[in-house]
């Protein structure tokens, strides 16, 4: 898109210039706005995507699931997809945002810049994931397990966030998406793991980063010139082969070298 990506590795230490946002254009503003918006939700749905289904199977048990799914009839598509992606989706595009947004900006722009370090890095990261990004999380997460206890009725229906999202409030009150055990619940899962990720994605996947990308933008430009190489050998006009000529036995060549032939003596 023609724009710089969020702040990453080194620049993460480096002081804080406000002119940075000041000097782009209104075009260059918006178009960071979309970048930021659908990057993570592009992030999250291929998370969704890939894990979705087998987290609701985890959930139902395989037996169980097999036969909502059998109930509900959804296309190819949607079976693929799983129950209550919607709010899966929401959950991993809060993760993203968190991790790898609003993490790496905020430590950039607003922590004081004598305290920056690795370690600082690692524990502000560690602190945003637990305080922030779960915090909101954990009520998607709690939707989400609440939306596939409504789609499990009578067998198997169509989930209707609108309804779980009444039904909860009305038998819990908030306590239905949010209470501190929820939340500590999540964070013992999710941070260990996620919780470190702005560390490494900024001070560990840099060392090796280098490397990698020269040795995939050379097989890159290897396989281009290659075809390059294929398509201008199909496109060649075709060169005659010499064909070697054998003459008969009795056949001789006179002083200018141009073959006779003898007639057999009957």
């Amino acid at each position: 898109m023609g724009i710089k990506p969020v702040y990453y590795g080194k620049e993460l230490m480096e002081p804080a210039n406000s002119r940075e946002f000041n000097s782009s254009s209104g075009g260059d503003s918006a178009k960071t706005a979309l970048k930021t918006f659908l990057a993570p939700l592009l992030a999250g749905t291929v998370e969704s995507r890939v894990a979705n289904r087998a987290e609701v199977e985890r959930y139902f048990g395989r037996q169980k699931f097999s036969a909502i799914e059998s109930k509900l009839g959804w296309s190819t598509i949607s079976r693929q997809c799983g129950p209550a992606f919607l709010s899966n989706v929401s959950r991993n595009v809060i993760m993203c945002n968190t991790t790898f947004i609003l993490t790496p900006i905020t430590y950039k722009l607003y922590f004081p810049q004598e305290k920056k370090s690795n370690t600082t890095l690692f524990w502000y990261g560690l602190g945003m994931n637990v305080f922030v990004g779960n915090i909101i999380a954990i009520t998607q997460q709690a939707l989400w397990g609440r939306s596939l206890d409504y789609c499990a009725r009578n067998g198997g229906q169509n989930i209707n966030y609108s309804q779980v999202i009444r039904e909860g409030l009305h038998a819990e009150g908030t306590a239905a998406f949010f209470t501190p055990a929820k939340w500590w619940a999540r964070v013992l899962m999710n941070a260990p793991a996620q919780g470190v990720l702005p560390w490494f994605y900024n001070n560990v996947l840099p060392l090796g980063e280098g490397f990698v990308l020269k040795s995939f933008t050379a097989l890159y430009h290897g396989s281009q010139q290659m075809r390059k190489k294929n398509t201008i050998h199909s496109n060649a006009t075709p060169v005659a082969t010499p064909v070697a000529v054998t003459y008969p036995m009795n056949t001789t060549m006179s002083e200018g070298n141009v073959p006779v032939v003898q007639e057999r003596m009957q």
